[in-house]
């Protein structure tokens, strides 16, 4: 059976979503931030014998699943996708995921997998970057104004709101470098904050910065920030350069993400 969740069900989620806590890192941060019930994001689970087996979140105009296993009843959440006139934005676990790409073909937006991976230790790494900020709303602006210069950023139509939500809420942070004349050139930011991890996004340097290590130095920094409060620190790649960075900074590879955007 299928049906949309509410805050009586709580427990029970948590429980669910706690038996892989870093890959259902954006569904447990969405829940302690938004709870179940607002304009932007609902919740909805199957249950067997009144079990949970699979939960899909809606948030904004995107959609993630999460299923212990395989066997979970694709039909349904299939069914109840297809409701919605708009391409499907879909993301989770690969082989999660790929069980409903059966079902949805057409409708599903491009895909990208990505390795998913965690970091838990602190960092120890000399670098000659400039001092870290951290970004308030006032700016958002500027930020964005970073992320819409480089190519490789396809931002959505509701990734200012969603980036200033995510300060003003305090459900997630942004961290930068500026230069000399005070422009923004390296931001990353957090999004999904939980009591127990967070997951990085975002990670941007502008052209004509990169290579001086800024991107490094501002993860190192903003990394040993967060495991101050935090069990663990994760992050998605799916560039080869960027992976080599990421592991020697200390990030492990624990699965692969598909996404649907």
């Amino acid at each position: 059976m299928l049906r949309q969740l509410t805050v009586k069900d709580h427990q029970q989620v948590m429980k669910f979503l706690n038996q892989d806590p870093s890959l259902n890192l954006f569904i447990i941060g969405d829940i302690e931030g938004f709870g179940y019930e607002t304009s932007f994001q609902s919740l909805w689970g199957e249950f067997t014998n009144s079990i949970l087996k699979a939960i899909l979140l809606k948030f904004y105009d995107s959609y993630i699943i999460t299923a212990q296993d395989e066997a979970y009843d694709a039909d349904a959440f299939a069914s109840l996708l297809t409701s919605t006139d708009s391409i499907i934005k879909l993301s989770g676990k690969a082989n999660i995921v790929a069980k409903l790409e059966d079902k949805l073909g057409g409708r599903l937006a491009s895909k990208n997998v990505q390795f998913f991976a965690e970091c838990t230790n602190s960092v120890k790494m000399k670098t000659n970057t400039l001092p870290i900020k951290q970004a308030t709303t006032a700016d958002v602006d500027r930020i964005m104004d970073l992320r819409y210069g480089i190519s490789e950023f396809k931002q959505s139509k509701n990734s200012r709101d969603m980036l200033y939500k995510a300060i003003a809420t305090n459900t997630g942070r942004s961290f930068y470098l500026e230069n000399n004349f005070g422009e923004i050139v390296c931001s990353a930011s957090t999004t999904a904050e939980t009591s127990d991890s967070a997951m990085i996004v975002a990670v941007c340097t502008h052209k004509d910065y990169r290579g001086k290590g800024y991107a490094t130095g501002l993860l190192s920094e903003m990394i040993n920030i967060l495991l101050q409060e935090k069990q663990s620190v994760c992050l998605f790649y799916d560039n080869p350069d960027a992976g080599r960075i990421y592991t020697k900074i200390g990030f492990n590879e624990i699965g692969l993400w598909a996404m649907h955007r």
